[in-house]
């Protein structure tokens, strides 16, 4: 059913987050994530997991023990990249917004590895530009492989510009072997509204591979989540007027940290045409 893999917002709010997704709650075992509203302090225990705090608006101290790390974050999530902590395992963290607050997700994996609690600068991020054309997209590579150490979790954002469509080709990342992760996903959506206000929209596609049956065609709205167990996702599609931001969050049983996809056979040849197609000029302006 579509309702076990999608939550519009607000559905999925508990314990005084604006949204968790556990890996119980989702009925899987390693991805989560929980979206955060600090408007005062906030003590957050890790447990099993491991998680990157980042701050979606606003700023806000992290604290472990004596180390505190200032995130200056940013005025929205269409205003470039953040600067984020790294909470290990095994931890109780302190979360303190800024005065005027700030919204945070906390973006968690489980994981046996232990690593310090780091502080990763905005500076520090690095930003792609993928695909071309009608297909051009920004991602910004905070918690990916490469870019910054993690035991399990992967994390990445992508900036779709209207009218544009992303996570495509369709792929997936369901089954372990030389040329494809095992990963569970999560899509946190947040969506620009118009000239005067208006809340945009936005669609999100996944559907069955071998591994098992799936069928989410959804329209996506500001702060919904999709989750994607297994099976081909994409396209997320951007309708024109209404620019398309979400985070992705990935971890699975991998004894090595790694992503690999596969393309939808059918969907595949579209890579080789991006090389004769610019990019999307709009991605500079939002880098």
């Amino acid at each position: 059913m579509m309702s076990d893999w999608f939550r519009p917002a607000g559905s999925a709010a508990a314990d005084g987050f604006d949204a968790v997704i556990t890996p119980e709650s989702a009925g899987w075992a390693y991805s989560s994530l929980r979206i955060l509203t600090v408007g005062e302090t906030r003590e957050i225990a890790t447990g099993p997991e491991e998680m990157l705090v980042v701050p979606l608006s606003g700023g806000l101290s992290v604290s472990v023990g004596k180390t505190t790390f200032a995130l200056s974050g940013r005025a929205n999530v269409f205003a470039g990249p953040s600067d984020f902590a790294y909470l290990p395992v095994g931890v109780t963290a302190v979360l303190q917004a800024d005065a005027t607050g700030a919204r945070v997700a906390l973006c968690g994996a489980r994981t046996d590895r232990e690593l310090p609690f780091r502080y990763g600068p905005a500076d520090d991020v690095p930003v792609e530009q993928r695909g071309a054309g009608s297909a051009s997209r920004l991602v910004r590579n905070f918690g990916t492989i490469g870019a910054f150490e993690t035991g399990a979790l992967i994390a990445c954002e992508v900036v779709t510009p209207s009218g544009n469509w992303s996570s495509y080709p369709a792929h997936k990342h369901d089954e372990a072997g030389p040329d494809e992760s095992e990963l569970e996903e999560i899509y946190y959506f947040e969506i620009a509204p118009g000239p005067s206000g208006e809340p945009g929209f936005g669609y999100h596609r996944t559907s069955s591979s071998a591994r098992g049956p799936i069928d989410v065609l959804a329209e996506v709205r500001d702060r919904d989540i999709a989750l994607v167990p297994y099976g081909w996702h994409g396209p997320c599609m951007a309708p024109p007027g209404f620019d398309m931001y979400y985070l992705n969050v990935m971890a699975g049983p991998g004894a090595e940290r790694a992503w690999l996809i596969s393309d939808h056979p059918d969907h595949a040849w579209v890579r080789a045409t991006w090389a004769s197609q610019p990019l999307d000029p709009r991605l500079e302006e939002m880098r």
